[in-house]
Protein backbone atom coordinates (compact mmCIF):
# COMPACT_ATOMS: atom_id res chain seq x y z
CA UNK A 1 0.00 0.00 0.00
CA UNK A 2 2.02 2.92 -1.29
CA UNK A 3 1.52 6.33 0.28
CA UNK A 4 2.50 8.16 -2.91
CA UNK A 5 5.30 10.63 -3.57
CA UNK A 6 3.55 13.78 -2.35
CA UNK A 7 2.02 12.40 0.85
CA UNK A 8 3.57 13.23 4.23
CA UNK A 9 6.26 10.75 5.23
CA UNK A 10 6.19 8.56 8.36
CA UNK A 11 7.93 11.22 10.45
CA UNK A 12 5.02 13.59 9.88
CA UNK A 13 2.67 11.26 11.74
CA UNK A 14 5.03 10.00 14.43
CA UNK A 15 6.79 13.28 15.24
CA UNK A 16 5.54 16.42 13.47
CA UNK A 17 1.79 16.04 13.97
CA UNK A 18 1.96 15.07 17.68
CA UNK A 19 4.45 17.86 18.39
CA UNK A 20 2.45 20.61 16.65
CA UNK A 21 -0.94 19.50 18.00
CA UNK A 22 0.00 18.75 21.61
CA UNK A 23 -0.31 15.01 20.99
CA UNK A 24 -3.33 15.32 18.67
CA UNK A 25 -5.41 17.46 21.03
CA UNK A 26 -5.12 20.93 19.40
CA UNK A 27 -5.95 22.13 15.87
CA UNK A 28 -3.11 22.99 13.53
CA UNK A 29 -3.09 24.32 9.96
CA UNK A 30 -0.72 22.65 7.51
CA UNK A 31 -0.11 24.96 4.56
CA UNK A 32 -0.14 23.78 0.97
CA UNK A 33 0.22 20.04 1.54
CA UNK A 34 -2.55 18.86 -0.83
CA UNK A 35 -1.54 19.32 -4.49
CA UNK A 36 -4.23 20.41 -6.94
CA UNK A 37 -3.54 17.29 -9.01
CA UNK A 38 -4.72 15.16 -6.08
CA UNK A 39 -7.92 17.06 -5.28
CA UNK A 40 -9.43 20.35 -6.35
CA UNK A 41 -12.69 22.28 -6.52
CA UNK A 42 -13.47 21.11 -10.05
CA UNK A 43 -13.25 17.45 -8.97
CA UNK A 44 -15.72 18.11 -6.16
CA UNK A 45 -18.18 19.79 -8.54
CA UNK A 46 -17.76 16.84 -10.90
CA UNK A 47 -18.67 14.53 -8.01
CA UNK A 48 -21.80 16.61 -7.44
CA UNK A 49 -22.61 16.23 -11.14
CA UNK A 50 -22.35 12.46 -10.70
CA UNK A 51 -24.79 12.60 -7.78
CA UNK A 52 -27.18 14.58 -9.98
CA UNK A 53 -26.74 12.06 -12.78
CA UNK A 54 -27.54 9.21 -10.40
CA UNK A 55 -30.70 11.06 -9.37
CA UNK A 56 -31.72 11.56 -12.99
CA UNK A 57 -31.14 7.93 -13.98
CA UNK A 58 -32.46 6.34 -10.80
CA UNK A 59 -29.10 4.78 -10.00
CA UNK A 60 -28.67 3.96 -6.34
CA UNK A 61 -25.97 5.83 -4.46
CA UNK A 62 -25.14 6.40 -0.82
CA UNK A 63 -23.63 9.77 -1.70
CA UNK A 64 -26.13 12.53 -1.07
CA UNK A 65 -26.51 16.29 -1.24
CA UNK A 66 -28.10 18.71 1.19
CA UNK A 67 -28.97 22.31 0.37
CA UNK A 68 -28.79 25.06 2.98
CA UNK A 69 -29.67 28.73 2.87
CA UNK A 70 -28.06 30.26 5.90
CA UNK A 71 -28.55 27.69 8.66
CA UNK A 72 -31.81 26.38 7.22
CA UNK A 73 -31.87 22.94 5.62
CA UNK A 74 -33.96 23.46 2.48
CA UNK A 75 -35.29 20.05 1.57
CA UNK A 76 -37.79 21.77 -0.72
CA UNK A 77 -34.93 23.00 -2.92
CA UNK A 78 -33.13 19.67 -3.24
CA UNK A 79 -35.30 18.19 -6.07
CA UNK A 80 -34.86 21.43 -7.99
CA UNK A 81 -31.08 21.45 -7.56
CA UNK A 82 -30.76 17.76 -8.43
CA UNK A 83 -33.08 17.92 -11.42
CA UNK A 84 -32.06 21.17 -13.10
CA UNK A 85 -30.07 21.28 -16.33
CA UNK A 86 -26.28 21.39 -16.20
CA UNK A 87 -24.59 24.58 -15.05
CA UNK A 88 -22.64 26.53 -17.67
CA UNK A 89 -18.86 26.42 -17.67
CA UNK A 90 -17.50 28.66 -14.90
CA UNK A 91 -21.08 29.52 -13.97
CA UNK A 92 -21.81 27.24 -11.01
CA UNK A 93 -22.30 30.02 -8.45
CA UNK A 94 -24.79 31.93 -10.60
CA UNK A 95 -26.56 28.65 -11.45
CA UNK A 96 -27.03 27.85 -7.76
CA UNK A 97 -28.07 31.38 -6.88
CA UNK A 98 -30.76 31.27 -9.54
CA UNK A 99 -32.07 27.89 -8.35
CA UNK A 100 -32.22 28.75 -4.65
CA UNK A 101 -33.32 32.36 -5.18
CA UNK A 102 -30.67 33.65 -2.77
CA UNK A 103 -27.23 35.21 -3.07
CA UNK A 104 -25.69 32.91 -0.44
CA UNK A 105 -26.02 29.15 -0.32
CA UNK A 106 -24.24 26.02 0.81
CA UNK A 107 -24.15 22.41 -0.31
CA UNK A 108 -23.06 19.55 1.93
CA UNK A 109 -22.07 16.43 -0.04
CA UNK A 110 -21.47 13.10 1.70
CA UNK A 111 -19.46 10.03 0.67
CA UNK A 112 -17.78 11.61 -2.34
CA UNK A 113 -15.24 8.77 -2.36
CA UNK A 114 -18.07 6.52 -3.56
CA UNK A 115 -18.90 8.60 -6.65
CA UNK A 116 -15.57 10.16 -7.62
CA UNK A 117 -12.69 7.87 -8.65
CA UNK A 118 -10.47 10.96 -8.88
CA UNK A 119 -11.08 12.01 -5.27
CA UNK A 120 -10.95 8.43 -3.99
CA UNK A 121 -7.53 8.01 -5.57
CA UNK A 122 -6.16 11.52 -4.98
CA UNK A 123 -7.09 11.83 -1.33
CA UNK A 124 -6.50 8.09 -0.93
CA UNK A 125 -2.78 8.89 -1.14
CA UNK A 126 -3.16 11.07 1.97
CA UNK A 127 -5.27 8.42 3.73
CA UNK A 128 -2.76 5.66 2.97
CA UNK A 129 0.03 7.77 4.43
CA UNK A 130 -2.07 8.48 7.52
CA UNK A 131 -2.80 4.80 8.12
CA UNK A 132 0.83 3.83 7.70
CA UNK A 133 2.07 6.53 10.07
CA UNK A 134 -0.76 6.93 12.60
CA UNK A 135 -3.11 3.96 12.40
CA UNK A 136 -6.34 2.59 10.99
CA UNK A 137 -9.82 3.81 12.00
CA UNK A 138 -12.05 0.77 12.36
CA UNK A 139 -14.89 2.44 10.43
CA UNK A 140 -12.74 3.91 7.69
CA UNK A 141 -12.63 7.44 6.32
CA UNK A 142 -15.26 9.52 4.53
CA UNK A 143 -15.17 12.57 2.27
CA UNK A 144 -17.67 15.30 3.19
CA UNK A 145 -17.65 18.39 0.98
CA UNK A 146 -18.75 21.89 1.93
CA UNK A 147 -19.50 23.93 -1.18
CA UNK A 148 -20.81 27.48 -1.34
CA UNK A 149 -20.46 31.14 -0.53
CA UNK A 150 -22.10 30.88 2.88
CA UNK A 151 -21.28 33.33 5.64
CA UNK A 152 -21.13 30.56 8.24
CA UNK A 153 -21.26 26.77 8.41
CA UNK A 154 -24.89 25.68 8.33
CA UNK A 155 -24.40 23.62 11.50
CA UNK A 156 -23.48 26.72 13.52
CA UNK A 157 -20.70 26.50 16.07
CA UNK A 158 -20.68 22.77 16.70
CA UNK A 159 -18.61 19.94 18.10
CA UNK A 160 -16.62 17.53 15.97
CA UNK A 161 -16.88 14.02 17.38
CA UNK A 162 -14.04 12.42 15.40
CA UNK A 163 -10.52 13.41 14.50
CA UNK A 164 -10.59 14.91 11.01
CA UNK A 165 -8.66 16.86 8.44
CA UNK A 166 -10.39 19.72 6.66
CA UNK A 167 -8.82 20.13 3.23
CA UNK A 168 -9.43 23.35 1.30
CA UNK A 169 -9.47 23.95 -2.47
CA UNK A 170 -10.63 27.53 -2.93
CA UNK A 171 -10.97 29.49 -5.09
CA UNK A 172 -11.83 31.70 -2.12
CA UNK A 173 -10.34 31.56 1.35
CA UNK A 174 -12.10 30.29 4.45
CA UNK A 175 -11.88 31.65 7.98
CA UNK A 176 -12.07 28.86 10.51
CA UNK A 177 -12.62 29.29 14.25
CA UNK A 178 -11.97 26.66 16.93
CA UNK A 179 -12.64 26.36 20.66
CA UNK A 180 -11.51 23.62 23.08
CA UNK A 181 -14.55 21.85 24.51
CA UNK A 182 -13.92 23.11 28.04
CA UNK A 183 -13.56 26.71 26.86
CA UNK A 184 -16.68 26.53 24.71
CA UNK A 185 -18.79 25.10 27.52
CA UNK A 186 -17.49 27.81 29.84
CA UNK A 187 -18.46 30.50 27.34
CA UNK A 188 -21.91 29.13 26.46
CA UNK A 189 -22.89 27.09 29.49
CA UNK A 190 -23.50 23.92 27.50
CA UNK A 191 -22.23 21.68 24.73
CA UNK A 192 -25.14 22.57 22.45
CA UNK A 193 -24.43 24.14 19.04
CA UNK A 194 -24.71 27.91 18.79
CA UNK A 195 -26.74 29.26 15.89
CA UNK A 196 -27.54 32.74 14.66
CA UNK A 197 -25.31 35.58 15.79
CA UNK A 198 -22.25 34.09 17.48
CA UNK A 199 -20.00 37.07 16.83
CA UNK A 200 -19.22 37.46 20.52
CA UNK A 201 -17.77 33.94 20.60
CA UNK A 202 -15.33 34.56 17.75
CA UNK A 203 -13.01 36.81 19.78
CA UNK A 204 -12.37 33.85 22.12
CA UNK A 205 -11.58 31.40 19.29
CA UNK A 206 -8.36 30.34 17.64
CA UNK A 207 -8.60 31.57 14.06
CA UNK A 208 -7.17 29.91 10.95
CA UNK A 209 -7.14 31.17 7.35
CA UNK A 210 -7.47 28.32 4.87
CA UNK A 211 -6.16 28.74 1.33
CA UNK A 212 -6.14 26.25 -1.58
CA UNK A 213 -4.06 23.18 -0.75
CA UNK A 214 -4.21 23.68 3.02
CA UNK A 215 -5.25 20.98 5.48
CA UNK A 216 -6.48 21.82 8.98
CA UNK A 217 -6.17 19.10 11.59
CA UNK A 218 -9.31 19.09 13.74
CA UNK A 219 -9.01 16.93 16.86
CA UNK A 220 -12.04 15.14 18.21
CA UNK A 221 -14.39 17.07 20.52
CA UNK A 222 -13.18 20.50 19.34
CA UNK A 223 -15.93 23.04 18.62
CA UNK A 224 -15.62 24.91 15.35
CA UNK A 225 -17.28 26.94 12.61
CA UNK A 226 -16.22 28.04 9.14
CA UNK A 227 -16.96 31.44 7.61
CA UNK A 228 -16.26 32.92 4.19
CA UNK A 229 -17.25 35.88 2.05
CA UNK A 230 -16.71 34.27 -1.37
CA UNK A 231 -17.33 30.93 -3.05
CA UNK A 232 -15.07 28.08 -2.03
CA UNK A 233 -14.91 24.32 -1.71
CA UNK A 234 -13.60 22.27 1.22
CA UNK A 235 -13.55 18.52 1.90
CA UNK A 236 -13.51 17.15 5.44
CA UNK A 237 -11.97 13.70 5.98
CA UNK A 238 -13.26 12.33 9.30
CA UNK A 239 -11.75 9.21 10.86
CA UNK A 240 -14.43 6.86 12.13
CA UNK A 241 -12.88 5.31 15.21
CA UNK A 242 -16.06 4.04 16.79
CA UNK A 243 -16.08 3.55 20.58
CA UNK A 244 -15.06 0.01 21.55
CA UNK A 245 -18.27 -0.44 23.52
CA UNK A 246 -20.33 0.49 20.46
CA UNK A 247 -18.49 -2.05 18.29
CA UNK A 248 -19.10 -4.78 20.88
CA UNK A 249 -22.73 -3.79 21.36
CA UNK A 250 -23.63 -3.39 17.69
CA UNK A 251 -21.56 -6.14 16.07
CA UNK A 252 -19.57 -8.59 18.18
CA UNK A 253 -22.21 -9.51 20.77
CA UNK A 254 -25.10 -9.92 18.30
CA UNK A 255 -22.92 -12.11 16.05
CA UNK A 256 -21.73 -14.21 18.99
CA UNK A 257 -25.15 -14.57 20.62
CA UNK A 258 -26.75 -15.52 17.31
CA UNK A 259 -24.19 -18.30 16.99
CA UNK A 260 -24.65 -19.55 20.58
CA UNK A 261 -28.44 -19.32 20.47
CA UNK A 262 -28.89 -20.87 17.04
CA UNK A 263 -32.26 -22.53 16.63
CA UNK A 264 -32.71 -26.27 16.35
CA UNK A 265 -32.63 -27.40 12.74
CA UNK A 266 -36.16 -28.86 12.78
CA UNK A 267 -37.91 -25.48 12.41
CA UNK A 268 -36.93 -21.94 11.49
CA UNK A 269 -37.70 -20.74 15.01
CA UNK A 270 -36.45 -23.73 16.99
CA UNK A 271 -38.47 -26.06 19.18
CA UNK A 272 -41.40 -24.31 20.89
CA UNK A 273 -41.06 -23.71 24.63
CA UNK A 274 -43.49 -25.35 27.09
CA UNK A 275 -46.55 -23.52 28.34
CA UNK A 276 -46.03 -21.48 31.50
CA UNK A 277 -48.36 -22.38 34.43
CA UNK A 278 -50.86 -19.64 35.18
CA UNK A 279 -50.55 -20.11 38.92
CA UNK A 280 -46.83 -19.45 38.83
CA UNK A 281 -47.27 -15.91 37.59
CA UNK A 282 -44.47 -16.39 35.05
CA UNK A 283 -41.88 -17.42 37.68
CA UNK A 284 -41.10 -20.69 35.93
CA UNK A 285 -40.61 -18.91 32.61
CA UNK A 286 -38.36 -16.30 34.21
CA UNK A 287 -36.22 -19.01 35.85
CA UNK A 288 -35.89 -20.92 32.61
CA UNK A 289 -34.94 -17.82 30.62
CA UNK A 290 -32.59 -16.64 33.34
CA UNK A 291 -30.79 -19.98 33.33
CA UNK A 292 -30.47 -19.89 29.56
CA UNK A 293 -29.16 -16.33 29.71
CA UNK A 294 -26.57 -17.20 32.36
CA UNK A 295 -25.29 -20.28 30.55
CA UNK A 296 -25.16 -18.39 27.25
CA UNK A 297 -23.20 -15.50 28.74
CA UNK A 298 -20.81 -17.93 30.40
CA UNK A 299 -20.23 -19.62 27.05
CA UNK A 300 -19.90 -16.22 25.38
CA UNK A 301 -17.14 -15.24 27.79
CA UNK A 302 -15.13 -18.25 26.69
CA UNK A 303 -15.55 -17.38 23.01
CA UNK A 304 -15.35 -13.59 23.31
CA UNK A 305 -11.74 -13.17 22.21
CA UNK A 306 -12.14 -15.39 19.19
CA UNK A 307 -15.37 -13.60 18.22
CA UNK A 308 -13.58 -10.25 18.46
CA UNK A 309 -10.74 -11.56 16.30
CA UNK A 310 -13.16 -12.80 13.65
CA UNK A 311 -15.00 -9.47 13.55
CA UNK A 312 -11.83 -7.36 13.48
CA UNK A 313 -10.26 -9.50 10.76
CA UNK A 314 -13.33 -8.96 8.60
CA UNK A 315 -13.67 -5.22 9.22
CA UNK A 316 -9.90 -4.64 9.05
CA UNK A 317 -9.51 -6.31 5.66
CA UNK A 318 -12.66 -4.63 4.39
CA UNK A 319 -11.39 -1.13 5.22
CA UNK A 320 -7.82 -1.70 4.00
CA UNK A 321 -8.92 -3.34 0.75
CA UNK A 322 -11.19 -0.34 0.14
CA UNK A 323 -8.24 2.04 0.30
CA UNK A 324 -9.17 3.12 3.81
CA UNK A 325 -12.55 4.50 2.75
CA UNK A 326 -15.68 3.45 4.57
CA UNK A 327 -17.71 0.68 2.96
CA UNK A 328 -21.10 2.02 1.86
CA UNK A 329 -24.10 0.10 0.65
CA UNK A 330 -24.41 1.79 -2.75
CA UNK A 331 -20.96 2.73 -4.02
CA UNK A 332 -21.79 4.14 -7.45
CA UNK A 333 -18.20 4.30 -8.67
CA UNK A 334 -17.56 0.70 -7.65
CA UNK A 335 -20.75 -0.54 -9.30
CA UNK A 336 -19.92 1.24 -12.54
CA UNK A 337 -16.37 -0.12 -12.51
CA UNK A 338 -17.67 -3.64 -11.92
CA UNK A 339 -20.21 -3.27 -14.75
CA UNK A 340 -17.48 -2.02 -17.10
CA UNK A 341 -15.17 -4.94 -16.33
CA UNK A 342 -15.10 -7.32 -19.30
CA UNK A 343 -14.05 -10.81 -18.18
CA UNK A 344 -13.49 -11.86 -21.79
CA UNK A 345 -10.49 -9.51 -21.85
CA UNK A 346 -8.80 -11.55 -19.12
CA UNK A 347 -6.38 -13.38 -21.39
CA UNK A 348 -2.70 -14.34 -21.27
CA UNK A 349 -0.59 -11.25 -21.84
CA UNK A 350 -3.21 -8.83 -20.51
CA UNK A 351 -1.95 -6.77 -17.59
CA UNK A 352 -4.24 -6.82 -14.56
CA UNK A 353 -3.67 -4.31 -11.79
CA UNK A 354 -5.56 -3.34 -8.67
CA UNK A 355 -7.06 0.11 -9.22
CA UNK A 356 -5.61 2.76 -6.92
CA UNK A 357 -6.18 3.35 -4.05
CA UNK A 358 -7.60 -0.10 -3.40
CA UNK A 359 -5.69 -3.18 -2.23
CA UNK A 360 -5.96 -6.92 -2.77
CA UNK A 361 -5.68 -8.84 0.49
CA UNK A 362 -5.74 -12.63 0.54
CA UNK A 363 -6.17 -14.48 3.83
CA UNK A 364 -6.52 -18.24 3.47
CA UNK A 365 -9.54 -18.93 1.26
CA UNK A 366 -10.77 -15.33 1.34
CA UNK A 367 -9.79 -12.46 -0.93
CA UNK A 368 -10.73 -8.87 -0.13
CA UNK A 369 -10.75 -6.17 -2.79
CA UNK A 370 -12.47 -2.78 -2.76
CA UNK A 371 -14.30 -3.79 0.39
CA UNK A 372 -15.77 -6.94 -1.14
CA UNK A 373 -14.97 -10.53 -0.24
CA UNK A 374 -14.67 -13.33 -2.79
CA UNK A 375 -13.58 -16.97 -2.43
CA UNK A 376 -9.88 -17.56 -3.06
CA UNK A 377 -7.59 -20.50 -3.60
CA UNK A 378 -4.35 -19.73 -1.72
CA UNK A 379 -2.51 -22.06 -4.08
CA UNK A 380 -3.48 -19.72 -6.95
CA UNK A 381 -3.53 -16.32 -5.27
CA UNK A 382 -0.18 -16.86 -3.63
CA UNK A 383 1.57 -14.02 -1.79
CA UNK A 384 3.71 -13.47 -4.90
CA UNK A 385 0.69 -13.33 -7.24
CA UNK A 386 -1.20 -11.08 -4.82
CA UNK A 387 1.72 -8.67 -4.56
CA UNK A 388 2.10 -8.60 -8.34
CA UNK A 389 -1.60 -7.92 -8.92
CA UNK A 390 -1.48 -4.99 -6.51
CA UNK A 391 1.08 -3.28 -8.77
CA UNK A 392 0.34 -4.83 -12.17
CA UNK A 393 0.75 -8.37 -13.45
CA UNK A 394 1.09 -9.52 -17.08
CA UNK A 395 -1.15 -12.56 -16.88
CA UNK A 396 0.46 -15.92 -17.67
CA UNK A 397 -1.25 -18.76 -19.51
CA UNK A 398 -2.68 -20.22 -16.31
CA UNK A 399 -6.38 -21.10 -16.38
CA UNK A 400 -6.75 -21.06 -12.61
CA UNK A 401 -5.16 -17.63 -12.23
CA UNK A 402 -7.20 -16.24 -15.12
CA UNK A 403 -10.38 -17.53 -13.45
CA UNK A 404 -9.35 -15.92 -10.16
CA UNK A 405 -8.75 -12.58 -11.89
CA UNK A 406 -12.17 -12.76 -13.55
CA UNK A 407 -13.76 -13.31 -10.13
CA UNK A 408 -11.84 -10.39 -8.64
CA UNK A 409 -12.96 -8.15 -11.48
CA UNK A 410 -16.54 -8.41 -10.24
CA UNK A 411 -15.55 -6.26 -7.25
CA UNK A 412 -14.81 -3.28 -9.50
CA UNK A 413 -11.28 -3.15 -8.15
CA UNK A 414 -9.23 -4.23 -11.18
CA UNK A 415 -8.00 -2.41 -14.26
CA UNK A 416 -7.11 -4.38 -17.41
CA UNK A 417 -4.66 -3.29 -20.09
CA UNK A 418 -4.55 -5.53 -23.19
CA UNK A 419 -1.19 -6.81 -24.41
CA UNK A 420 -1.76 -4.98 -27.69
CA UNK A 421 -3.66 -1.87 -26.56
CA UNK A 422 -5.86 -0.06 -29.02
CA UNK A 423 -7.09 3.49 -28.80
CA UNK A 424 -9.84 2.35 -26.45
CA UNK A 425 -9.63 3.15 -22.75
CA UNK A 426 -8.52 0.32 -20.40
CA UNK A 427 -11.33 -1.59 -18.73
CA UNK A 428 -11.72 -0.45 -15.13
Amino acid sequence: MSSGSWAPGPGFWTDTLPELTDDMTCPYLFKGIIPAAAANAEAVLDAFARIRDAHATGAGTTAEARVYVGEDLREDLLPKVLGAGAWPKDGFVEWMQDLVGEDRFSLVLNSLESVSPQLAQGLGVFVASLMQGWGVPVGGFEQVAFVGNYSGTAFGVHEGYENAFLTHYGPGTKEFYCWPAQEYKKLTGSADPTYGDYTALLEHAEKFLLEPGDALFLPERVFHVGRQSEFSVSVAIPMYTFPDAAVVREYILPELLAKLLASDPDTDLGHPSPMAPLAGGGAQLAERLGTLTATTLAAAAGEALNAARVHVRQSWNTVLSNGGWQLVEADLARERAAAAFDPTQVQPGTTAAVTAPYQLIVTGEQAFLRGFEVPADPAVLTPEATSALNTGLALPDDDRLLAAVRALGATGGLTLTPANPTTEEPTA
